[in-house]
């Protein structure tokens, strides 16, 4: 077998490249994750990764998506926050939602985070964040890490994308990423939003954005509180006082809000 690599990123465990695989710890979620990159794949869609199978140590194994990543290095290469970036990735998720929408989870199905599926809903990413893409001579790859992935509306998964491509997330974590021009960001939503195809007013979705966003920190502490060592992480970290805070801003969003300080 050839080398292991270790990759960057991963809050437990992380992950590590083998060939053209990917080998990580498995959770009571993979099998159904696995699940859902067969029905892409089968499906034509070519942009996530294959599942294939476990290896000899019980990890699973995925297929390799070659490309730059941002890594864990802070501020972000100037590329993630472009026009071009915003399309292709809102054009990614369109194409993701029409292939998903067809799937229907195995009998059991479990998620990570939760959540029954049912008709109307698709198996949402959750987590396609620039941390989670790959990239390839300006162009993405896809995305990988779909630990996420559970049952939700396609809404609910369109907006944690906005919040984190646009971006929506708040102030002091977005200029650490390097994104300043937030007097830019209502023109970037309608535009992501224009490619997806998403064709309802920005007022509504940004108050989904925020419903969303209050969900994430609230699941963040719930998970914790039970005991999960990466949700605890996250905690330290401040993820879920610093999703606090975004909701806080995009209160004004939309009223005037929005300058370029």
């Amino acid at each position: 077998m050839s080398e292991e690599q270790r990759l960057p990123g991963g809050n437990t465990g992380g992950a590590v490249r083998v060939g053209d695989t990917v080998r990580r710890v498995p959770g009571r979620w993979t099998p159904s994750v696995h699940a859902l990159l067969q029905h892409l794949e089968g499906a034509g869609f070519g942009q996530a990764p294959r599942a294939l199978g476990f290896d000899e140590q019980g990890r699973e194994v995925l297929s390799y998506l070659p490309g730059e990543t941002v890594g864990v290095a802070r501020p972000w290469p100037a590329w993630v926050h472009s026009d071009d970036a915003l399309r292709q990735v809102a054009r990614w998720l369109r194409s993701f939602h029409a292939a998903v929408a067809s799937f229907v989870p195995p009998p059991g199905a479990v998620w990570r985070e939760g959540g029954a599926w049912r008709p109307g809903l698709v198996v949402g990413h959750n987590d396609a964040a620039p941390y989670n893409a790959a990239w390839a001579d300006g162009r993405l790859v896809g995305f990988f890490d779909w630990d996420f992935a559970a049952p939700v509306t396609p809404e609910w998964d369109l907006a944690f994308t906005a919040f984190a491509w646009v971006p929506l997330h708040a102030r002091d974590v977005v200029r650490a990423e390097g994104f300043t021009a937030f007097a830019d960001r209502p023109r970037r939503l309608r535009l992501f939003l224009d490619a997806y195809g998403w064709e309802g007013p920005p007022g509504p979705f940004v108050d989904t954005v925020r419903q969303r966003v209050s969900a994430s920190a609230a699941g963040i502490r719930r998970t914790a509180a039970a005991g999960d060592p990466a949700y605890r992480l996250m905690i330290e970290q401040g993820v879920d006082v610093a999703l606090d805070t975004a909701v806080r801003e995009l209160a004004g969003f939309q009223s005037g809000g929005e300058s370029s300080t």
